[in-house]
């Protein structure tokens, strides 16, 4: 395994990242924390969870990946570990995340740390992320922004909670000691800069990360959010390497396989779009032509991206948790990638 610092933060990371979606509801307790433990074994470092929680998000499930990452993280020595969770920001039909968040305000984003604080049996969080933005933006397979969601029902323009007041109730966990760094999740470049604007300006907390899609059927980071990252110095935590199991192949073989897509019908609307199969299948069968398996074509190409800090990776079953690391270990030729960029310019984007 390797290690990088994410960006400003001074803490510094495995480049790969156990993501924990999963517990909860596909995974057990007693799996998760096998997981855990066989992804410490292996030199990852870096855990992240949030606390929204298992996904999809169910009222009956809420807070129990962070409960169960808890349990075991109780067991470890706190100092090996770096913890990654999140704030949800407001969003219809969650009513079950501390009453359905109106705003990602000062109250709201102190009961979800106190919240997750408890459930995780810890003092602190290494890097504490908003889940998403607070403010109209397009995210979870959206991909137009829409300016008339700036209005109410009303016709009255929607009032947000200003990004400096958000990062002055996050300078005050991190002055309190409850996180050492703070990050942001389905961002966009415009949201990113006024982060950091806002930060320099008022002597506030730079942003370390931001954790966004990214993988070989969604490769919109790469347009314009790469320049940030780099001009900047923010961290990329990539998410969904495998695009939900799409990029495995295992649904170009049998599109029926069990996973997320069969198991939780009209979930994840990023990968429903009519281009994502075709893509899958055409990077599914490039691999294959050269003696890779689809899920070691589809992480390497992230895992070695320059952009990328470290790149999330989840599983439901320890066969797939170390067919995941080992794919760390694979490195594509010059040749290969060629033939990538190729593939990626015939069929650019299909999950946006």
């Amino acid at each position: 395994m390797e290690y990088t610092q994410l960006g400003n933060s001074g803490l510094t990371v495995s480049k790969v990242c156990l993501g924990t979606m999963t517990y909860g509801d596909q995974n057990t307790e007693a799996e998760a924390h096998a997981q855990l433990d066989y992804a410490m074994a292996q030199g990852i470092n870096f855990i992240d969870t949030a606390e929204m929680y298992p996904v999809p998000p169910k009222a009956e499930t809420y807070t129990r990946t962070e409960t169960m990452v808890g349990t075991w993280l109780k067991k470890q020595p706190r100092d090996r570990v770096i913890l990654g969770s999140k704030a949800a920001g407001p969003r219809r039909g969650m009513d079950w995340i501390r009453g359905g968040p109106p705003a990602l305000d000062r109250a709201n984003i102190r009961a979800a740390i106190e919240g997750s604080l408890k459930r995780l049996q810890t003092d602190y969080i290494d890097v504490y992320q908003l889940h998403w933005p607070e403010r109209n933006v397009p995210m979870f397979g959206q991909y137009q922004f829409d300016p008339a969601q700036e209005l109410d029902a009303g016709g009255r323009q929607v009032q947000w909670v200003s990004i400096r007041n958000q990062l002055e109730t996050l300078a005050e966990l991190i002055q309190e000691g409850k996180v050492r760094a703070i990050g942001l999740s389905n961002e966009q470049p415009w949201g990113l800069m006024e982060f950091l604007r806002i930060a320099g300006e008022y002597g506030l907390p730079r942003v370390a990360s931001v954790q966004n899609c990214y993988n070989l059927i969604n490769r919109g980071m790469e347009f314009g959010m790469s320049e940030v990252l780099y001009r900047e110095n923010v961290g990329l935590l990539a998410y969904s390497p495998l695009a939900f199991g799409h990029l495995s192949g295992k649904y170009i073989d049998d599109p029926e396989a069990k996973g997320r897509v069969t198991m939780f019908l009209g979930y994840a609307q990023r990968y429903k779009k009519p281009g994502v199969v075709p893509a899958s299948a055409a990077y599914t069968q490039l691999a294959r032509a050269h003696g890779l398996t689809p899920v070691q074509l589809a992480l390497s190409f992230v895992y070695h991206r320059w952009f990328v800090s470290s790149t999330i990776i989840g599983a439901t079953t320890m066969a797939q948790l170390k067919q995941n690391i080992d794919a760390w270990q694979t490195r594509l030729t010059p040749e290969l990638v060629q033939e990538i960029e190729h593939l990626h310019l015939t069929m650019m984007n299909p999950a946006p």
